[in-house]
């Protein structure tokens, strides 16, 4: 049943239905009651179902045949195809193995071609980069050279200039080794600052103050009213030795001798600051108080360390310490004043110059009044002569139209 075909699978439904009809039928005869009848029908359906099955086994015969058949020709089909096969592999196998061969041989070729077309770009490269190396070392080479000779000479630009500042060091020291030099230094100095902020001829040079005549280096005249105004002594003090001893003992690390020359330093400046104390503070003459310049902000930085060394000497001998940082602000203050004093008397004198303008203004007002009146006068002199000129115009139009004038026209009645 299982290699049974389509075929033989309708003529064997139409056999089995039609067994079922005759069964149907003979069930149904006999439930009518025909007994003779029905051995017939069974006789044919027997002969019936006999010729049937004959029939079947004749076409099953036949389809087994075909089917053999069928099987040798699909058997023959597939050996056929597999020999073809077989060769169209073999033939492809071939010609595969072929152009790998080939391929293998070109990508021999083609690498051998790539290698020495690298080994040559190589060379070339390297050869390239050799050379720009040789040059850039060469190059480099001579800018250190070159760098090195410029160093070397201006190691010994610096070492002439070192001699020279070693001369010139000297120079300062037997400059400052000399009291009266020392002191000129400290004047020009002095000089410079004043010249710069202050304008002329508001200060002086060795002045000579009171009745001793004592000379101060430089007085400033202060900025106020008046034909003799006081002037502010200033005086330069640059006291060397006990600086120098500080210094010393600061680079030394010792301890005792920079309060020693600390002490030494402070004493110095208590003196000198009596001296102009006494000396160069005469009022009116003067201000009350003076200043003690120090020509290096080094050294005030050091008399300012001191603790309240400078609001003593500023309270007990009202002398004023200043460097060179704080001795232009102190002048531009005084400048200041000068300043303030020119824009009063220029206040003053425009009040007095805008009090002439009123008294001027008050007379010219008078002046317009005048007028004023003598213009009114003057425009009612004017309407009545237009008046009049207006009656004679009409007296002369009736004159021209010979129409008697009206009654009340008279020039001299309207006049």
């Amino acid at each position: 049943m299982n290699g049974m075909t389509s075929f033989e699978s309708i003529i064997l439904f139409v056999g089995l239905a039609i067994v079922v009809g005759l069964l149907v039928l003979l069930l149904l005869r006999r439930s009518g009651g025909g007994g003779a009848d029905d051995s017939d029908l069974l006789a044919r359906l027997y002969v019936l179902v006999e010729r049937e099955g004959s029939l079947r086994q004749s076409e099953l015969d036949r389809q087994q045949a075909r089917q053999v058949e069928m099987e040798r020709a699909l058997i023959g089909r597939v050996e056929q195809m597999r020999v073809e096969m077989s060769e169209r592999l073999g033939q492809m196998s071939g010609q595969i193995g072929r152009e790998q061969a080939e391929s293998r041989a070109a990508q021999s070729e083609a690498l051998r071609e790539m290698a020495t077309t690298s080994a040559q770009q190589l060379a070339a490269i390297r050869g390239a980069v050799t050379e720009q190396l040789h040059a850039a070392v060469e190059k480099q080479m001579q800018t250190s050279f070159q760098r090195v000779l410029e160093q070397f000479s201006a190691m010994q630009k610096a070492m002439g200039e070192v001699s020279a500042m070693t001369a010139q060091i000297g120079d300062l020291k037997r400059l400052f080794g000399n009291v009266k030099t020392r002191g000129g230094w400290g004047e020009a100095q002095l000089r410079a600052i004043l010249e710069d902020v202050l304008p002329p001829g508001t200060w002086e040079t060795n002045c000579r103050l009171g009745r001793g005549g004592e000379v101060v280096e430089f007085a400033v005249k202060m900025p106020v009213r008046g034909s003799h105004p006081p002037v502010l002594a200033i005086d330069s003090k640059f006291p060397t030795e006990a600086y120098e001893r500080l210094l010393d003992a600061c680079a030394n690390d010792d301890k005792d001798g920079e309060k020693a020359a600390r002490r030494a330093l402070e004493t110095a400046l208590r003196m000198e600051a009596r001296k102009i104390t006494s000396k160069y503070i005469v009022p009116p003459e003067t201000v009350e108080f003076a200043v003690l310049y120090l020509p290096t902000d080094g050294l005030y930085t050091e008399i300012a360390r001191a603790p309240g060394l400078i609001d003593e000497i500023g309270r007990t001998c009202r002398v004023l310490i200043m460097g060179p940082s704080l001795m232009p602000a102190l002048l531009r203050t005084i400048h200041l004043g000068y300043v303030t004093l020119s824009l009063e008397e220029r206040t003053d004198t425009i009040a007095r110059l805008l009090g002439a303008t009123r008294q001027e203004m008050l007379k010219m007002d008078g002046v317009l009044d005048k007028l004023s009146r003598n213009a009114h006068a003057m425009s009612t002199t004017i309407e009545d002569a237009r008046r009049r000129t207006r009656v004679m115009a009409r007296q002369l139009r009736s004159l021209d139209s010979g129409e008697p004038a009206e009654e009340g026209s008279d020039p001299e009645t309207l006049l």
